[in-house]
C-alpha cells in the first residue's frame, strides 16, 4: 500500500501494525483524536511463561470525559516503568536477539517522558530503525473525521476486535501448549527473529 497511511499512536504496537506500515512510504500519527480508553494506544501483550501478557501505560485522564491524545500525560506516580521492563526480561531474556536490541528499548521505556504521544513516536522511530524499515513519520495537525478514505487505520487494530491478521509463524521463546500466538508486541517478533523480522511482516 504505498503512499501515505493514517493510524493511530500505540505504545510497543502488536505485529499486524507494522505489517500494514511496513507497505506504506510514510505514516501519519493521529495526534488530535480524543483518547480511547483500553486500546493500543498505551498498552501492550508480550509473551510470558503463563502466556500473553498486558502491560498498560498509566495515564491522567483530566476532569474532563474528552481529553486530546497529544494532552494525555503519563502517570509516574505508578511504577510501571520497572513492572514493564521487569516483565519484558522475564518474557525475553533467553530469546536469541534480547541482548541486540533490549538496551535501547529499556533507555527510552525509562525516560520519563511526560505525554504518552512523545514516549510512542520515540519507540516508533527506534522499531522502524530497527526493522531498517524507510518510512517517513509525521503527526496530523488536525483531527480528520472519519471517513471513506481506504488509507484510514485509525480505528481498524484494536484489543477490542477480533483480528483477521495472521502473521507468518517463527519459534516464539515459551511453548503455552497452545500453539503460536498471535497479536503480541512487536518486540516479541524483534527478540526472536532480530535481523529476519522484516521478512516476518
Amino acid at each position: 500500500m504505498p503512499g501515505n497511511i493514517l493510524v493511530s499512536t500505540a505504545y510497543l504496537p502488536p505485529v499486524e501494525y507494522f505489517s500494514l506500515i511496513s507497505q506504506a512510504d510514510e505514516i501519519l500519527i493521529e495526534s488530535n483524536e480524543n483518547y480511547i480508553k483500553q486500546s493500543y494506544r498505551n498498552r501492550c501483550y508480550i509473551l510470558s511463561a503463563h502466556g500473553p501478557q498486558l502491560l498498560s501505560v498509566p495515564v491522567y485522564l483530566g476532569s474532563l470525559h474528552k481529553t486530546s491524545l497529544k494532552e494525555i500525560r503519563i502517570d509516574y506516580s505508578k511504577r510501571w516503568q520497572q513492572v514493564h521492563l521487569r516483565a519484558i526480561i522475564a518474557s525475553y531474556n533467553s530469546s536469541p536477539y534480547f541482548q541486540f536490541y533490549f538496551e535501547e528499548i529499556e533507555r527510552i521505556i525509562s525516560r520519563k517522558n511526560e505525554f504518552l504521544l512523545d514516549l510512542n513516536t520515540e519507540l516508533m522511530h527506534l522499531i522502524i530503525k530497527m526493522l531498517k524499515l524507510k518510512i517517513k513519520l509525521s503527526q496530523t495537525t488536525y483531527f480528520e473525521p472519519i471517513g471513506e478514505d481506504g488509507n484510514d487505520f485509525r480505528y481498524k487494530i484494536s484489543p477490542k476486535l477480533k483480528s483477521q491478521y495472521a502473521n507468518r509463524e517463527y519459534i516464539q521463546v515459551f511453548d503455552t501448549g497452545i500453539g503460536f500466538v498471535q497479536g503480541l508486541s512487536i518486540i516479541d517478533l524483534i527478540f526472536n527473529t532480530g535481523p529476519e523480522a522484516i521478512n516476518y511482516l
